[in-house]
């Protein structure tokens, strides 16, 4: 009797207790809340997606196209001549006008909102996007003779340029109607963007420099429409530019390169991994093995 008991009571120490299940319809109202804590927090802090609105930035960037930005890159580090960037527009940057018009109903507008939060909806009225020209302390004019732009006195070819602003139509400080402007200093803590679509693209020809604080990130990889995903890579004319001068030519005592800010990380990616294994922890791998029908 003492051996029977004996082997009972190993039995139940040894059993092991299942946590209870939850049913589907609890799970997955859970796990579509932690997908969207997800999203929310990455688009905050990390990636968010961006929709193109107009015709500024062809044929690089097409109405339509959504492209991913990275929010983090410029904690790291300034600008490269040559990316392409989205930013917040200054005061003297007029809205851009959408080539679609866009729909103001009830649910229009819900989608944008919830879209806003996610990171996948359109930019704001003040948000755009274009091609790094000119960094704190460059000179940039055009044209050489060529008629190519020119940064510090050096011609660069832009192979990207789609309708090019004519040559002969005379300059207007007020319109970026002319591929003609005068010679611009950058001014300290700022930068020189310009579109790829020069006849129609309103940029720092006629609107002025942008501060380099107001930059949201550097867009990196277009992700959609799914035939014309591809990355946004520094062109080979403005490497071997930076090669010969990789900073900008700025004034003696202007500020530092920003140094990594490792604030936004340490508050971030806890959130993360923290979100992260919560919804490991069984829910998802349940939900693997079940199909929802349509």
């Amino acid at each position: 009797m003492q051996g029977y008991r004996g082997s009972s009571s190993r039995r139940r120490r040894g059993r092991v207790i299942r946590r209870k299940e939850m049913p589907l319809w609890q799970e997955l109202p859970l796990l579509l809340v932690v997908a969207f804590c997800l999203a929310v927090l990455i688009r905050t802090f990390l990636v968010q997606a961006f929709f193109i609105p107009s015709g500024s930035m062809e044929n690089t960037l097409l109405v339509g196209d959504r492209v991913l930005v990275n929010k983090v890159v410029y904690d790291m580090r300034d600008p490269v001549r040559g990316e392409v960037v989205v930013f917040r527009g200054t005061d003297s940057w007029a809205p851009e006008q959408p080539s679609e018009p866009i729909s103001n109903t009830f649910g229009a507008k819900l989608g944008r909102t919830i879209g806003d939060l996610v990171g996948v909806s359109r930019p704001g009225e003040k948000d755009f996007i274009k091609r790094v020209i000119g960094l704190p302390g460059d000179k940039v004019a055009c044209c050489d003779d060529k008629g190519r732009i020119t940064v510090n006195g050096e011609p660069i070819d832009e192979p990207y340029l789609y309708e090019d602003s004519p040559l002969d139509a005379p300059p207007n400080p007020r319109q970026c109607s002319s591929r003609r402007f005068a010679e611009v200093t950058v001014p300290q803590d700022e930068m020189f963007v310009m579109g790829d679509h020069r006849l129609v693209s309103q940029d720092a020809r006629c609107q002025g420099t942008v501060p380099i604080d107001n930059v949201i990130g550097r867009a990196f990889v277009v992700v959609w429409p799914t035939n014309r995903f591809t990355s946004l890579s520094v062109p080979e004319s403005w490497k071997a530019y930076a090669a010969a001068q990789p900073v900008g030519a700025a004034p003696l005592g202007s500020s530092p390169a920003r140094e990594p800010d490792p604030g936004t990380a340490a508050a971030v990616l806890p959130l993360l991994l923290s979100v992260g294994v919560s919804a490991r922890s069984g829910l998802w791998f349940r939900l693997r093995g079940r199909r929802l029908r349509s």
